[in-house]
């Protein structure tokens, strides 16, 4: 009876501690998580967060539904997938009655606030206490630190726990901050899944900057929660957002694109130095936060689910598949063309499912005069290249780079990558006939799925999207 008393004791005791942490979660913008030091870079320099995921936990699966901007912050701060949303495709607002942390934190007397990029809407959906946006066209970090300073001050005077995101614009193009002196163009390694040209060198120089200058953003928040004797007891979380804008990440279903950087500490529930190997998504972060600080979660507010269990170390299963898509309307340069993409993932092998392989090509504002490119034939003098166009002028590529340059925007119906033994999805194995099965199971549970999401004619889904280019 006694051992009873004491065991209830502690547990309430642990409650009431949780129920009283802070949150701080750092959001890049359009930054692929092989940039991370944490995931293996070797060129890219990212001190802070890499002695984050060091000491507390670094997941190696973690996944969001759709590589654009708008549907991934929707589906990180509702929970909820974006197929229930409404926010399939990118600058889109959430139904009427989505709710979000904000929603959920505030009665237990949270200050739940945004500060920097939204992208969210509308507010009644994400009533965050909101700290302003801040200039993506010079370095935000200090006014960033400035106001996350008074809010910090202003919350410990009222004695009252926390939320607050930072949202920054770095490594969002145009790459306008960070210092591009601490990298040579000549000495990077490009990655295979992309095509080594001068042009594209250039750029990945701006982008580690701005990752860079990211991380040092990562490194002065720690240091203001530090000062203020405030990190003992701050879940502090940094997330990469969805890849980058460089070919084959943002705006696609491979896995540079919805495969996300994501590092926490979590005081008293995460081990230093743990890695999360199982699959998770990007919209358990809400339920989760929600369920371990104290709040009352009813059956059907969250499609993600709680993953304490995985930060306290325990390897159990919570996700079968991540399902990911792509609605290329509403892009700039793209707004009517209809190439809808979707795919399905478990822990080794990736599926992607291209409806209209047939008779459409995929493309987005970064691949527009790489396409203008191939149809001309050969450009005009005057016209520069960017990193796209870049690849298609080279001169003496090989037969991997030609078929980059084709992948750029013509996709078979499937493709089957192996994760692990081909991670950069190189090698398409959906003829292969060793693969046959793993294929077939693949495509009916992602038919299954999509006919759950009310989504068996993706092409459908996507003309119903379609808006007048006005908006």
């Amino acid at each position: 009876m006694i051992i009873r008393s004491v065991f209830a004791f502690i547990s309430f005791s642990l409650c009431l501690e949780a129920k009283n942490l802070n949150v701080v979660f750092i959001l890049a913008d359009d930054m692929s998580r092989d940039t991370w030091g944490a995931y293996g870079s070797k060129d890219c320099k990212t001190p802070n967060i890499d002695r984050l995921a060091n000491e507390g936990i670094r997941f190696d699966r973690a996944y969001c539904s759709v590589a654009m901007c708008a549907p991934f912050r929707q589906e990180l701060y509702s929970g909820r997938s974006p197929w229930r949303t409404g926010t399939l495709p990118n600058h889109s607002k959430s139904v009427r009655g989505t709710k979000s942390i904000p929603h959920y934190l505030q009665p237990l007397g949270y200050r739940v606030a945004l500060l920097g990029k939204s992208h969210v809407g509308p507010k009644e959906c994400y009533p965050f206490e909101r700290l302003g946006d801040v200039s993506k066209e010079e370095d935000s970090n200090p006014e960033i630190i400035k106001r996350s300073i008074k809010f910090f001050d202003d919350c410990q005077k009222k004695d009252e726990p926390f939320c607050l995101f930072i949202a920054s614009h770095d490594s969002h193009a145009p790459f306008t901050t960070g210092d591009q002196s601490a990298y040579d163009a000549n000495k990077l390694m490009v990655p295979p899944y992309w095509v080594d040209t001068p042009e594209l060198r250039e750029e990945m120089v701006k982008y580690y900057a701005e990752v860079t200058n990211f991380d040092n953003l990562v490194g002065m928040v720690r240091a203001e929660l530090e000062k203020r004797n405030l990190w003992k007891n701050t879940i502090f979380i940094v997330c990469s957002e969805q890849g980058t804008q460089l070919p084959f990440a943002k705006w696609t279903c491979y896995d540079n694109g919805l495969h996300i950087g994501l590092v926490l500490r979590w005081p008293g529930l995460s081990q230093k130095g743990e890695i999360v190997e199982e699959l998770v998504s990007i919209a358990d972060i809400a339920p989760t936060l929600v369920d371990e600080l104290g709040g009352n979660l009813q059956q059907g507010d969250f499609d993600g689910k709680n993953i304490a269990r995985l930060i306290k170390g325990e390897a159990i299963p919570v996700h079968n598949y991540m399902y990911g898509a792509f609605t290329n309307c509403r892009i700039i340069d793209n707004r009517d063309r209809v190439f809808p993409i979707r795919s399905i993932r478990n822990d080794r092998y990736s599926m992607i499912f291209n409806p209209r392989y047939k008779d459409g090509i995929t493309s987005n504002i970064t691949l527009s005069q790489a396409l203008r490119f191939i149809e001309q034939g050969k450009p005009e003098s005057s016209q520069v290249p960017n990193v796209a166009a870049s690849w298609v002028v080279k001169s003496n590529k090989s037969p991997t780079e030609h078929e980059l340059i084709r992948k750029l925007h013509y996709r078979p119906e499937y493709e089957l990558y192996d994760l692990v033994n081909d991670p950069h999805e190189l090698v398409n194995l959906i003829h292969e006939p060793y693969y046959k099965e793993i294929g077939q199971r693949l495509k009916k549970a992602l038919r299954k799925k999509l006919k759950e999401l009310e989504d068996s004619n993706p092409v459908e889904t996507e003309q119903s999207f379609i808006v007048s280019p006005k908006l």
